[in-house]
């Protein structure tokens, strides 16, 4: 989480501006860092982290499963022209930015913040006993130096109902507002489940993640924590294995 890696971003997105038709990437496969306070397993490069075969998934460029300790946390530090979004998986954060907004986020929810022009931000383990895991994910951004902004939203009680639940999106009334042709959707999924899950712009390539469970995408199998990734597709079909929790992030290819 640090403004160094961004100003990268420009470089790599030159020389890495087109995808291959699938990418699947194994749990086993990702880099990892401990440092104590915080076990990261990045999926994309990321500070320490470097694999030229993985420095981004069209302008999906940072997916980290952060296990953080009690108490501990990412100190202020600054951001630019990045959309990031932070996931609880287990646990809470605390969040505190330059915009004034100091918040809670639970297990549940889900927090979104436009770094735009330039902000400052911490995140912290909300507790003092127990660890928070969560996703924290970076897409880069349609449009630069936006007025920094912050969002988050409960999506605990509709993530009940075994479907796929919209929860970042540029024009949907319900979810959270992305800076880019992106969206995420979330589904807690029951074992037998079997659905098609269309796109919903032009050209865009998907990139689903299991955090937890056993299925099928586009007759790949994933297990907890595989992730695999699509362009030049209409749709994908998704089979449900094992009870699962599913994260799909549809995403614009870089030109």
């Amino acid at each position: 989480m640090n403004s160094h890696l961004e100003k990268q971003n420009r470089k790599e997105r030159e020389m890495n501006n087109t995808s291959k038709s699938q990418d699947f990437h194994g749990a086993d496969t990702r880099g990892i860092v401990n440092h104590g306070w915080l076990i990261s397993r990045h999926t994309f490069s990321f500070a320490g982290y470097y694999n030229p075969d993985r420095l981004n998934f069209g302008a999906l460029r940072v997916l980290n499963d952060d296990i953080v300790k009690p108490g501990m946390g990412f100190g202020t530090h600054p951001h630019d022209n990045m959309e990031i979004i932070s996931i609880p998986i287990s646990g809470s954060l605390a969040h505190k930015d330059s915009t004034g907004k100091e918040q809670e986020i639970k297990t549940g929810e889900v927090q979104i913040m436009s770094a735009g022009s330039g902000i400052n931000h911490s995140e912290y383990n909300y507790s003092k006993n127990k660890d928070v895991n969560f996703l924290q994910i970076w897409i880069l951004p349609k449009e630069k130096n936006i007025t920094p902004r912050y969002d988050q939203k409960d999506f605990t009680e509709i993530l009940k109902g075994n479907k796929l639940i919209t929860v970042v999106s540029p024009d949907e009334e319900k979810a959270l507002w992305i800076n880019q042709d992106a969206e995420l959707s979330l589904g807690k999924l029951k074992e037998g489940t079997s659905m098609s899950h269309k796109l919903k712009f032009k050209d865009n390539g998907m990139y689903a993640f299991l955090i937890s469970g056993e299925a099928e995408i586009n007759n790949t199998k994933l297990n907890r924590r595989d992730a695999v990734g699509f362009f030049e597709l209409n749709e994908i079909s998704i089979k449900i294995l094992k009870d699962s929790t599913l994260l799909l992030i549809e995403i614009p290819k870089i030109y």
